[in-house]
């Protein structure tokens, strides 16, 4: 009977790699989200500003999300040469 038990992830950087693949998923699926909710706000808000508002909130809240899911993967590769990884 084999006594060691198998690793999902052979290295740290596999690790670093799977979780940023898994955040950057993540981010892009919330910002998906938010595009949706604030796509339906605007149109359901018929012209009323306080609802028109609040749907370009949830617009901008996707923008900065989009972003972010973008950015993850430069600045864990910057995280990494700062490090020394």
């Amino acid at each position: 009977m084999p006594t060691s038990i198998p690793l999902a992830a052979d290295s740290l950087a596999q690790v670093i790699g799977n979780l940023t693949t898994w955040i950057t998923g993540f981010l892009v699926g919330l910002a998906t989200l938010f595009l949706t909710i604030g796509g339906a706000r605007y149109l359901a808000s018929d012209g009323n500003p306080s609802e028109v508002e609040r749907a370009k909130s949830a617009l901008r809240s996707a923008a900065v999300g989009y972003a972010l899911a973008v950015l993850a993967p430069v600045l864990v590769a910057t995280l990494k040469s700062i490090v020394g990884g």
